[in-house]
């Protein structure tokens, strides 16, 4: 009897799962932590999440003037990007956040209406491995803090890739490795003990936030991450630390 074939296998946090039930688990944590997804950024990062987005939009640096720059912010989730970016451009830029989890894209929506900017930022249900968006759409893609949630980042990669016209820049923001002494060893400590209590006294929840700082720990390093943006066609790829590595920002450039 010839054996059955085992299902590949990929990791949710520190588990190993069949990667086709991976999207499904990913999906079940940001539908419960939706509604207090900017609460969750704020408990992991310190509150520096918020100076780290002002950071990578001041390095993505969209034009000013009346330009009709077009933004796809994948995994944008509660539109924090979205709308930071609207703020800093003029009425003629105009944003797509594209999110695969409807619990998250409704909070942004909210939030986009309550800013009174819904004809400059649209909604969209979409998978990052298969955006429903034409080739050569946008001037700018950008994700933050959602590309370690992707199963496959490299198809993730490659649809970035397809979506952004001649030009056009992929700038990525993610916890990344630590490489200050002293600053690794109270970061760990805050990831793996202070994270998930607080989650759980703020949220009622403390396992998302735990597999949340396991995904961290599991994303790939700065180097290995940029080289994974190169390998995807991107030219021009580098990256700026925050915070001694807490986090980091990537850029490439599709020449």
């Amino acid at each position: 009897m010839s054996e059955q074939p085992q299902s590949e296998t990929t990791s949710f946090g520190y588990r190993e799962v069949p990667k086709n039930e991976r999207q499904g688990l990913v999906n079940d944590v940001f539908s419960r932590v939706a509604e207090r997804y900017d609460l969750m950024n704020d408990l992991m990062s310190g509150g520096l999440h918020r100076l780290w987005k002002r950071d990578f939009l001041n390095w993505l640096a969209p034009p000013k003037g009346d330009h009709a720059y077009r933004l796809l912010d994948v995994a944008g989730g509660t539109g924090d990007i979205a709308l930071r970016f609207a703020g800093m451009t003029s009425e003629q830029a105009t944003a797509v956040i594209c999110d695969i989890n409807p619990q998250m894209l409704d909070v942004g929506q909210r939030r986009v209406n309550d800013a009174g900017m819904a004809h400059r930022i649209e909604c969209v249900e979409g998978n990052a491995e298969a955006l429903p968006f034409d080739d050569k759409s946008f001037n700018a893609y950008t994700i933050a803090f959602g590309i370690r949630n992707v199963t496959n980042i490299d198809k993730a990669l490659s649809e970035a890739y397809r979506v952004l016209k001649t030009g056009g820049r992929f700038m990525c923001l993610e916890f990344s490795e630590v490489t200050v002494p002293v600053l690794d060893r109270l970061y760990e400590f805050h990831s793996f003990q202070v994270i998930p209590l607080l989650g759980k006294i703020a949220a009622g929840d403390d396992q998302p936030y735990q597999y949340l700082v396991e995904s961290i720990r599991k994303f790939p390093k700065q180097e290995a991450f940029a080289e994974m943006i190169r390998a995807a066609g991107f030219e021009r790829v580098t990256y700026r630390n925050l915070t001694g590595g807490v986090a980091a920002m990537h850029s490439g450039w599709k020449i």
